[in-house]
């Protein structure tokens, strides 16, 4: 099932969402019509198309120097700052966080090459995936991966006011790709990219930027 909603451009995350929607908005269209007639029976479908957009998944090629961050997640830069990031880092990062919003590819990428090391999954609330608290006391998933040359990065999936629902596949252990899709949030949410300050992390990126995920280029860093 997987091969086949990816042959069609559809998250493979999303196949039960797609799946009841698709159920419902039959039932729903074969009601209408038998009572109302078939004009009535096209209403559901704008629902249908929303959840099918929302699923959405384009195949993405972006730069493969090494040498490169590429973005995690599609939306709009949101913040830029420097904190303490002691779970797998250890030290001082840049952080980059990207929002998402219900109208974005919500699909997430790996920055670069790597072993996964870390992932931890935080229990929290669902402020708006907007407000400078989220990343600290929302829900949230920390992937931390591990370069060929010892070097350290952390995405992080924070849920949102609609996002209720993190899916990450990356298991400890297991080697990922830049670009690879890796797991999605569902329903509007924030993802963040964390590189440690040690690494003289070269910003390509702004704020306000649009972002794509496994293809924008968020920074550069010297190997």
């Amino acid at each position: 099932m997987r091969r086949l909603m990816r042959l069609f451009g559809m998250a493979e995350y999303g196949w039960d969402e797609l799946l009841l929607a698709l159920l419902a908005g039959s039932l729903t269209a074969g009601t209408l019509w038998a009572l109302c007639g078939w004009r009535w029976a096209c209403l559901p479908l704008p629902l249908v198309g929303i959840v099918v957009w929302f699923f959405r998944d384009p195949d993405r090629s972006g730069d493969p120097d090494p040498a490169t961050l590429l973005s995690p997640a599609d939306g709009r830069v949101a913040d830029i700052v420097e904190v303490d990031e002691s779970d797998f880092i250890g030290g001082r990062a840049l952080r980059i966080g990207i929002f998402l919003s219900p109208l974005n590819v919500h699909v997430n990428r790996v920055p670069c090459d790597g072993i996964v090391r870390f992932v931890r999954f935080k229990s929290g609330e669902c402020l708006p995936a907007y407000n400078p608290r989220a990343p600290e006391r929302n829900e949230s998933v920390a992937l931390g991966l591990q370069l060929s040359d010892g070097r350290k990065i952390l995405v992080k999936q924070i849920t949102g006011v609609l996002a209720r629902r993190i899916v990450c596949e990356a298991r400890d252990g297991a080697t990922l790709r830049r670009g690879e899709r890796y797991g999605m949030i569902k329903f509007g949410s924030r993802t963040e990219l964390y590189v440690p300050l040690s690494c003289a992390p070269q910003l390509a990126v702004k704020l306000g930027d649009t972002v794509r995920g496994g293809e924008t280029v968020l920074c550069r860093w010297v190997l």
